[in-house]
């Protein structure tokens, strides 16, 4: 869904009246001054901010690296989120991409390009956000870069260590095995639907718990590491929706997958009263809704660890590879795309 209007700008957000400096007023190193005191450590840390390059400690020898960006009207509306839930969602979307490899986050890398009229403490809050959604994973914010343009972008790079483990790829499900999922499945799309309906102060009030699983997931990391431990051959974050983020594992590993329904029910009536609300099939969230950022992983028969639940099982694909509910072709939307209309 494109939360912005066509022409990028943001309902409610075009001439900010917030009282205090803006960033033009503080310039670039008086941003810097002010943010880098927020901005979380980490022990793989050797030198942080402030010299031209970062040093971060990765006894593997191996780094994990992944980066994702965040555009204003296009992922976020300041209307209806804090810069603190956007600097918790850019972190949280890349930790659980650190996860799904089975590494552990080590380092962030944020770089930020905003207009020179928005009020600083929009940046400040940003990077609040950044500490808040890394605290307790390992990872520091050990760089980044500032520059100034018509929309806010927020570009994190975020690094892992994989502690000696081979890395979990989308290509090494086999057929015959489990598909797992450890995590939420619907919950942020809720909250965006709650949001477009209703709007922020209403959808708080109706569907808190979708409203804040939107603004700010909560991947289970630790699950990536218990996964890989225990033999997992595939995995990936579910981001762009279950349907097209299995589709993903599906192709790499040239497998099919099908879903089982009563498993997947279960998701669906967690949410079956906030849906009603709206007037929605909870399947829609749950299979196609993005942005929860629970894993979907793939492993041998019965050896799925602890806080992972079995959805779905792979098959040998003798043709394309496929999707499948129940062995049907799912009627539902294909989830997220960048570029879609």
């Amino acid at each position: 869904m494109v939360l912005g209007s066509a022409n990028g700008t943001v309902p409610g957000v075009a001439d900010d009246v917030t009282d205090g400096p803006r960033l033009a007023d503080l310039g670039e190193g008086g941003l810097l001054a002010a943010m880098l005191p927020r901005l979380p450590g980490g022990d793989a840390t050797i030198v942080g901010p402030g010299d031209d390059a970062a040093l971060v400690r990765v006894p593997d020898g191996r780094v994990v690296a992944t980066t994702d960006v965040m555009v204003e009207g296009r992922d976020f509306r300041r209307d209806w989120s804090s810069p603190q839930d956007v600097g918790w969602k850019a972190a949280a979307q890349n930790l659980a991409d650190v996860a799904a490899m089975g590494a552990v986050p080590t380092a962030l890398l944020v770089a930020l390009v905003a207009p020179p009229n928005l009020p600083a403490s929009w940046a400040l809050g940003l990077a609040d956000g950044l500490a808040a959604a890394c605290a307790g994973s390992g990872a520091a914010v050990v760089g980044g870069d500032l520059s100034s343009g018509c929309e806010i972008t927020v570009a994190v790079t975020a690094l892992g260590d994989l502690q000696g483990r081979a890395p979990v790829l989308r290509s090494g499900a086999l057929p015959g095995q489990d598909v797992a999922h450890a995590g939420v499945l619907g919950h942020s799309a809720g909250g965006l639907a709650a949001l477009a309906a209703w709007g922020p102060a209403e959808a708080g009030l109706r569907s808190p718990h979708l409203l804040q699983a939107h603004r700010r997931p909560r991947p289970p990391y630790a699950f990536g590491v218990a996964a890989a431990e225990a033999g997992c051959t595939a995995m990936l974050d579910v981001s762009d929706g279950l349907l097209r983020d299995a589709g993903r594992i599906a192709a790499a590993s040239g497998v099919s997958i099908d879903f089982d329904d009563s498993a997947l029910g279960w998701y669906a009536e967690r949410l079956r009263a906030d849906a009603g609300l709206l007037g929605v099939d909870p399947w829609e969230w749950v299979v196609a809704g993005g942005e929860d950022h629970g894993l979907l992983a793939v492993f041998p028969r019965g050896c799925a660890p602890e806080g992972f639940t079995v959805i779905g099982r792979t098959h040998a694909s003798p043709g394309r590879p496929a999707v499948t509910l129940e062995g049907q072709q799912p009627s539902f939307g294909p989830g997220w795309d960048h570029f879609a209309p």
